[in-house]
């Protein structure tokens, strides 16, 4: 085993560290005056069942989430395998990031991308200090769930399958 990098400060360096673990990916996405606006994150984890709470980090640089943050409900998709155009759609900078998303908006303005394995409807809970990112608990007020789809995973700047 290598020796330890002391007080790991690069940023390339510690994207590669934390790339060593596989992570699902998910969107969170709302109307906003009507448009969809919506974003990738794939640090998305499950926080708590009473009362049900997930959380996501999103980078303090971020466009979107000043938008995102404004809504009343949030919807959570998380993405299926075979998704990873959607995925890099929604990561990106400029450009329509809906234009070949399918996707459908709830009543209450969150928006739902389809053929995901997973849909939670959110709200903001609470949002805390996290370095460069704010961590941001949701509150899950309904979810759809299809356990039998096979998620979209990400480990080393790279999508994967799960093995069968």
């Amino acid at each position: 085993m290598s020796p330890f990098v002391t007080t790991p400060t690069d940023p390339a360096e510690l994207r590669q560290a934390f790339g060593c673990f596989p992570s699902g990916v998910t969107t969170l996405c709302a109307l906003d005056s009507g448009t969809p606006v919506g974003m990738a994150a794939s640090t998305f984890t499950p926080v708590s069942l009473l009362p049900p709470l997930v959380s996501v980090c999103v980078q303090d640089t971020s466009s979107t989430w000043p938008k995102l943050r404004k809504q009343s409900h949030l919807g959570l998709s998380v993405l299926a395998e075979g998704q990873d155009l959607i995925c890099r759609s929604l990561a990106s900078r400029d450009g329509d990031r809906f234009a070949d998303v399918d996707w459908e908006a709830g009543e209450d303005g969150s928006v739902y991308i389809h053929g995901a394995n997973l849909w939670l409807d959110c709200s903001i809970h609470a949002e805390l200090p996290g370095g460069d990112h704010t961590i941001v608990l949701l509150e899950i007020h309904g979810l759809r769930a299809e356990p039998d789809r096979a998620p979209l995973v990400f480990h080393g700047s790279r999508f994967r399958r799960l093995a069968v």
